[in-house]
């Protein structure tokens, strides 16, 4: 049986050499440490504000402890709100992290990050992080490190849907917003689908002759991308005569594109008003066929 311990309070960052005979592994605390390091208490209203695990300082002791574990091939682990942070995941990975604890809600996306990150252009975020002089300085280097990652075509396979079976436009609209998540374009999906769910408070999204476009303009969407899902059977959208729906094409594009977000949601009405292209869109074969369909009519 393997025996651990939890790292939470600095004193053992500097005899991880001693530790190092006794156990086989180690799991970081970040939210102890965090507090320990800067003689925070995070529930101290008064000073709670202080309380930050992007401190120069921290960082530099996840590498003391990480590297001096790695030195007597020992893996270290991470726990504690940090290991949930989407926009601290680069600085995790590039730390040289073995592992990370979070809810099981949060696992899927954070696979999902984990899979587009590159593991040397962490190494040297997580260096230059080390080397800042302020809390400050780390966060304009995440901004930064986030704008120059590749940003997701709007329209991709990974978000079309077909032949799904879905009981209610509730599950179609949250199995849409998961799997924007699940695919890394979002990292808050209850936020998303509440944006996506007040639209539809305001008016149905529901267009008549089967299909609906839910849509958002959201700042809770990393990267703007258009959902599709094909349903086998229809599902009631709205309590008007023509309610049901039985294509769904979702609309959740960033803040900050500026009117993309209107101008694809008329253009796409527009071609709905044609039965050719409603028929064409409800008989393509695959994902691929539906986005060139799609990017080409659209003009994306």
């Amino acid at each position: 049986m393997q025996l651990g311990i939890m790292v939470e309070i600095p004193s053992v960052a500097f005899i991880m050499d001693q530790f190092c005979k006794e156990v086989d592994f180690f799991s970081i605390g970040s939210n102890d440490m965090t507090q320990y390091l800067l003689a925070v208490d995070r529930d101290n209203d008064n000073v709670a504000k202080l309380y930050n695990s992007l401190a120069p300082s921290f960082l530099r002791l996840l590498e003391f402890v990480i590297s001096g574990a790695h030195a007597h091939n020992k893996w270290v682990g991470l726990c504690g709100e940090l290991g949930a942070n989407k926009k601290v995941l680069p600085l995790l990975v590039g730390a040289g992290l073995d592992e990370l604890s979070m809810a099981a809600p949060s696992i899927a996306t954070t696979k999902a990050q984990l899979s587009q990150l590159d593991a040397q252009l962490c190494r040297e975020l997580f260096v230059q992080a080390c080397n800042c002089a302020t809390i400050e300085e780390v966060e304009h280097l995440l901004e930064a490190f986030s704008r120059s990652q590749e940003d997701k075509p709007l329209l991709a396979t990974e978000c079309v849907l077909l032949d799904c079976d879905f009981n209610s436009k509730e599950e179609a609209i949250q199995t849409l917003v998961g799997n924007l998540g699940i695919q890394g374009r979002t990292n808050l999906v209850g936020e998303l689908e509440a944006d996506i769910w007040a639209r539809e408070e305001v008016f149905t999204t529901g267009l008549g002759n089967g299909f609906a476009i839910p849509h958002t303009k959201s700042d809770n969407i990393v990267h703007s991308s258009i959902s599709i899902a094909r349903l086998n059977k229809p599902v009631r959208w709205s309590d008007e005569e023509d309610g049901e729906v039985e294509f769904v094409i979702m609309l959740t594009l960033n803040k900050n594109q500026g009117d993309q977000h209107m101008r694809i949601f008329s253009g796409l009405a527009r071609k709905l008003i044609h039965e050719n292209f409603r028929n064409t869109l409800k008989t393509m074969n695959t994902e691929d066929e539906m986005i060139a369909f799609l990017t080409s009519e659209l003009a994306l």
